[in-house]
């Protein structure tokens, strides 16, 4: 179930689909002399003996079939003598959960052969096959136009998801400045994926430069044609590259500015606190002062209200006139000191 597609191609034509994976190189080699003659196999998670399987049938080298069994690599490009060993990171931005998903594409290039596994269901492999097999003279290039079409598709894809990405930072940019709390988080998580995304992107470069030479020490017209495509594919790349450099610098800015929001909104949040804070202190030093002038009269007449038998202003005429003048002095005098003191 692993075997997506298996062909033998003479001059860019499919001529004949092998029984199993024991069988391709054996009838590749059966093949008419004349033409130009390689055979394309097509994998998708594949198991390890499934790999095993074709590196016994092909020669693979052990260190890139080891590679492959473990997956999880960087992307890449390592030769072992005429075999050339690609890995790829393909994305795809799923729209439902706003996530940027990273495959991962491993290619064997040889003089003849050309073998694709897939670690994930992206990229569909399928459309690189039938757009070759509807171009006969750019298949004719051999396996190499193969891997070209491959990198064109894997950089390809990467346009919609620079635009799910672009389209996140606008939505975040709204949510930082509307005061949104969950930013901070979605900020801390888009950047993760960027940077994420860029460790897919960023060895690309190296892996051009290093194909270009490549097939620039075959030296036939044909590889000539194949370098121009390559390098359009290249700036593409570049390109791309450079929007997810801008992305991650963009995010850096607007964490910045949404840590400064948040540390305006705290300070104003704190001196609102701090001017209720004065208020509820005016009102208890008005209620304080009141409090203490009516306390005054309160003392004055509770001292006069004990009825002791022995109180010499009980018998004095002007003793009832005394303490009430006495009581309205008293909260006179209080209310002209907090008054001063701007407690009232």
């Amino acid at each position: 179930m692993s075997v997506v597609d298996n062909a033998i191609y003479i001059n860019g034509k499919r001529v004949a689909v092998p029984r199993s994976l024991d069988h391709p190189f054996g009838e590749l080699k059966a093949c008419p002399a004349e033409g130009h003659s390689f055979c394309w196999i097509g994998l998708l998670r594949p198991t390890p003996e499934e790999i095993k399987s074709v590196a016994e049938e092909f020669g693979l080298h052990g260190l890139a079939v080891e590679d492959t069994v473990n997956a999880h690599q960087r992307p890449k490009l390592e030769r072992y003598g005429d075999l050339v060993f690609v890995v790829l990171r393909p994305a795809r931005y799923v729209d439902a959960v706003e996530v940027v998903e990273l495959g991962e594409v491993h290619v064997f290039v040889g003089a003849d052969f050309v073998i694709t596994v897939r670690h994930a269901e992206e990229p569909d492999l399928a459309e690189v096959r039938q757009r070759l097999e509807s171009d006969p003279d750019l298949l004719d290039n051999g396996p190499f136009a193969v891997l070209y079409a491959v990198l064109d598709k894997v950089v390809d894809d990467y346009g919609p998801v620079l635009d799910g990405l672009q389209n996140d930072i606008d939505e975040i940019e709204v949510q930082v400045f509307d005061g949104d709390p969950t930013a901070s988080k979605r900020i801390y998580t888009l950047t993760r994926e960027v940077i994420e995304f860029q460790r897919a992107v960023e060895p690309l470069r190296e892996l051009f430069a290093e194909l270009r030479e490549r097939l620039r020490e075959r030296a036939g017209e044909s590889d000539l044609e194949l370098r121009r495509a390559l390098r359009d594919v290249a700036d593409h790349a570049t390109r791309a590259l450079e929007r997810i450099d801008g992305y991650r610098q963009l995010l850096g800015n607007i964490l910045t500015v949404n840590a400064a929001l948040v540390g305006q909104r705290q300070n104003e949040e704190m001196a609102r606190m701090t001017r209720a804070g004065y208020d509820q202190n005016e009102q208890v030093k008005r209620i304080s002062s009141w409090a203490a002038i009516l306390f005054a009269p309160t003392l004055v007449a509770s001292i006069y209200g004990m009825n002791f038998t022995f109180m010499p202003e009980l018998d004095w005429a002007f003793g009832y006139p005394f303490a009430v003048l006495l009581m309205l002095l008293l909260g006179a005098g209080l209310y002209v000191v907090f008054k001063r003191r701007g407690w009232m």
